[in-house]
C-alpha cells in the first residue's frame, strides 16, 4: 500500500509531564485506524501535532507529496457574523481557494492561466461544490444555510466542521470524537459514508460500534508508547489482554529474578570491584523493569448506594411543548423499582427536557409528577462541568465531602480521587490543566461519591475514554438502584438498559421492551413495512379476486410512466453532453468575461437540471 503519512520517533511532554515518547507508526492509503487511550494520555495532543496546530519535542512527521489533509477538532471554531454556508467556504482548502481563484480571474476580465483553472475545476468537480456542501449539511440536519455562526450551539458547530471535513473529500481524514453532539440517525449515515469511501482515516472515538465498523486497526498509546492491533475493535479488547497478562508474567519473572541478583549485588563490599560492569548495568535495567506496574489504571466504581423504596416516580396526564413544538402531550408512565430505561431519539424530541422536568429544572404546562420520598437522586448533566478552573482537583471533591462511605469501608477525599485515576500529583493540579475527559470524570466522581439512588445520565459517554466507559458499564449493570440514561452511545445502551423510551418527535413516545440494537432492528422493519404499504397504495386497484389469493405484487410502470423514463434515458445524456461542451468551450481561453459568466451561469442551471432527472429516473427504473 502507499504510505499517506510516516511518524518516526515522535516525543511530547508539557514540563514534567511525558505524553508518549520516540513512537512511531504509519498510515497507508485506504487504511481506516482508531487510536485509543485513557483520557490525559495525549491522544487530542497527537491529533493535533499531525494537523501542525501544536508543537513536538522530537522526532519526525512525514507526508506523502500533494496529500489532502482535512482535521475535525474537538472544538472548532469560525467566524461569528458569517453564514453556515459562508464557513464552508472561508477555510482555506485546495477547492474553495480555486474557486475564489476562478471568481477573481473573472471579476478581472483575466484570460491568463484561465485554462488551468478551469481544467482544475473539473477536476475536483469544484463547479457542483455548493450544492454538495448543502446536501452534507442537510444530512447532519443543518438546514439553514444563511443562520449566523454566532447563533449556532456547540453541537450545531461540530457538525458544520464535519460537513467542511467531509466537502472537501480529501486523501487523509484525521476526526476527534466526530460522533459527539450527532444524533442516531446522523452517526448511522457518517458510518456509511466513511464505510464506502476510499480516504485514509485517523480517528479518535468512544463510539465502539462506529469504531468497530468503520475501523480496521487499533492504535493504543499507553505507557507513553504505541501497540499497534490489526483488526477491529473487537480483535483489539482480545489482543490487549493478552498483551496485559504477558507483561505481568514478565514483570513477575523479572521480580524473581531481581532477588536473586540483590543477594549478588549485596556480597562483600570488597568483591565488589570485581564484579562484572556489564551484569550490575544488568542488575539496574532489571530494577527498573521489575518495578513497572503490571496493573493497568483504571477507575474503580464501588459505590455504598443508599435504599430506595418501591415508590420511585409517577406522571400522571403530562404535557409540555414550546410554542408549536410539542414534547409531551397527556403523558403517564410510573416508574418501577431497579429499573434501567434508556431515552433514545433524535436531536430536539425533547429527551433532555423530559429529563430537566424529572429534576424539577423545568416545569410541565399541565398534569403532575410525584417522587417518592426515599429517592436520593445522582445528575449527571450535559451542562454540569461548571469548576472553578482555579481550584485544585482536591479542593473540588473536599467541597463535596472530606470523607467518602463505601459502606465497607470510607475513604478520604484523596484516595477517593485515586479510584477514579487521579494520581497524588494530578490531584494537586488546577482544574484548568485537565483534559476534556479527565474533567468529565471529576464531574462523575463528584456525582457518585455522594451515593444516589437513582442515576439520571445525559449524554454521560461524551469524552470518556473506553477504558472508563467500560468500568461505568460495568458498574451500572450491578447498580443497586434506578437508572434513566440519554445517549447516543449505541454500545453502551444495549449493555447497560433494560428498555428504552424513544422519542419520535410532536410527542409521539414509544415504549420499546429491549435495547437499542432490538429497537433499531424492529424500527428497520416497521420502516420496510411503511415503505411497502405507500407503494402498494401507489399501485392500480387490483382486483377483488387478486387482492384475496394474491400477495400484492411489485407494480409495473404505466404507459405515462414508461414514456417519461425513456423521455428521462435520452435527455440526461444530452445534457451531460451540453454541459461537457460548455466546459470545453470555457477552456479555450477565447471567450470574453461576458461569454464565461454567462456558459458558467447555464453549466450551474444544467447541473440542477441532471440531478433532477437523474433523481426521477432512478425512482421509476425501480418499478422496471
Amino acid at each position: 500500500m502507499t504510505p499517506c503519512l510516516q511518524v518516526e520517533g515522535l516525543t511530547k511532554s508539557f514540563g514534567d509531564l511525558l505524553l508518549f515518547k520516540d513512537i512511531s507508526f504509519g498510515i497507508a492509503e485506504g487504511q481506516r485506524i482508531g487510536l485509543i487511550a485513557k483520557n490525559g494520555s495525549g491522544k487530542t495532543t497527537l491529533l493535533n501535532i499531525l494537523s501542525g496546530k501544536e508543537q513536538y519535542d522530537g522526532g519526525t512527521i512525514t507526508f506523502r507529496r500533494d496529500l489532502r489533509v482535512a482535521y475535525l477538532e474537538q472544538d472548532p471554531n469560525f467566524p461569528e457574523d458569517l453564514t453556515v454556508l459562508e464557513a464552508c467556504f472561508h477555510q482555506g482548502n485546495e477547492i474553495t481557494e480555486l474557486i475564489a481563484r476562478y471568481e477573481e480571474l473573472i471579476a478581472k476580465g483575466e484570460t491568463r492561466g484561465l485554462d488551468e483553472v478551469l481544467h482544475q475545476m473539473d477536476s475536483l468537480k469544484a463547479w457542483d461544490y455548493e450544492q454538495r456542501v448543502k446536501q452534507i449539511l442537510s444530512q447532519l440536519k443543518i438546514y439553514d444555510f444563511e443562520q449566523k455562526i454566532g447563533t449556532l450551539s456547540g453541537g450545531q458547530l461540530k457538525r458544520v466542521a464535519l460537513a467542511n471535513v467531509l466537502i472537501t473529500e480529501p486523501d487523509l481524514i484525521i476526526l476527534d470524537e466526530p460522533t459527539n453532539h450527532l444524533d442516531l440517525d446522523m452517526t448511522e449515515w457518517l458510518e456509511g459514508h466513511l464505510s464506502r469511501s476510499k480516504l485514509s482515516l485517523l480517528m479518535v472515538t468512544h463510539d465502539r460500534y462506529f469504531l468497530d465498523r468503520v475501523c480496521s486497526e487499533i492504535i493504543e498509546i499507553d505507557q507513553q508508547q504505541i501497540f499497534q492491533y490489526k483488526g477491529s475493535y473487537s480483535y483489539f479488547l482480545e489482543k490487549r489482554e493478552q498483551r496485559i497478562s504477558s507483561q505481568g508474567a514478565e514483570i513477575d519473572r523479572a521480580n524473581n529474578l531481581l532477588r536473586k541478583e540483590l543477594e549478588w549485588m549485596r556480597r562483600q563490599p570488597q568483591a565488589r570491584a570485581t564484579k562484572a560492569k556489564s551484569r550490575i548495568d544488568a542488575f539496574y535495567d532489571l530494577e527498573k523493569k521489575a518495578k513497572q506496574t503490571a496493573q493497568q489504571g483504571e477507575v474503580r466504581l464501588e459505590m455504598k448506594g443508599s435504599y430506595i423504596g418501591n415508590k420511585i416516580f409517577e406522571m400522571n396526564h403530562v404535557s409540555k411543548r414550546f410554542g408549536d413544538k410539542k414534547i409531551l402531550e397527556d403523558f403517564s408512565y410510573t416508574f418501577a423499582r431497579y429499573e434501567k430505561m434508556g431515552i433514545v431519539g433524535n436531536n430536539g424530541t425533547g429527551k433532555s427536557t423530559f429529563v430537566k422536568m424529572l429534576m424539577s429544572e423545568v416545569a410541565p404546562d399541565s398534569g403532575e409528577i410525584e417522587i417518592g420520598e426515599t429517592v436520593k437522586f445522582g445528575y449527571y448533566s450535559q451542562d454540569g462541568l461548571e469548576f472553578n478552573d482555579q481550584m485544585k482537583v482536591l479542593d473540588v471533591v473536599q467541597d463535596v465531602a472530606e470523607v467518602i462511605d463505601l459502606g465497607s469501608s470510607r475513604l478520604t477525599a484523596s484516595q477517593f480521587l485515586q479510584h477514579f485515576l487521579f494520581a497524588p500529583e494530578k490531584q494537586h493540579s488546577f482544574v484548568y490543566k485537565l483534559s476534556g475527559g479527565e474533567r468529565r470524570r471529576l464531574y462523575l466522581c463528584t456525582v457518585l461519591m455522594r451515593n444516589p439512588n437513582f442515576l439520571v445520565l445525559d449524554e454521560p459517554t461524551n469524552d470518556l475514554d473506553i477504558m472508563t466507559l467500560n468500568i461505568l458499564e460495568e458498574y451500572l449493570q450491578s447498580f443497586k438502584g434506578c437508572v434513566i440514561v440519554v445517549s447516543h452511545d449505541r454500545y453502551f445502551m444495549d449493555k447497560v438498559v433494560d428498555h428504552l423510551l424513544a422519542f419520535r418527535g410532536d410527542a409521539d413516545i414509544k415504549d420499546f421492551p429491549g435495547n437499542y440494537t432490538q429497537y433499531r432492528a424492529w424500527k428497520e422493519e416497521l420502516d420496510r413495512e411503511q415503505r411497502r404499504k405507500e407503494q402498494a397504495a401507489k399501485a392500480p386497484e387490483p382486483k377483488a379476486a387478486q387482492a384475496v389469493e394474491k400477495p400484492i405484487e411489485k407494480r409495473k410502470l404505466s404507459f405515462k410512466e414508461k414514456r417519461e423514463f425513456e423521455t428521462l434515458d435520452a435527455e440526461i445524456p444530452q445534457l451531460e453532453e451540453r454541459k461537457a461542451r460548455l466546459e470545453s468551450e470555457m477552456s479555450t481561453g477565447q471567450l470574453s468575461t461576458d461569454e464565461l459568466l454567462a456558459k458558467s451561469a447555464e453549466i450551474s442551471r444544467l447541473i440542477d437540471e441532471i440531478d433532477e432527472k437523474t433523481l426521477r429516473w432512478m425512482e421509476l427504473s425501480e418499478w422496471m
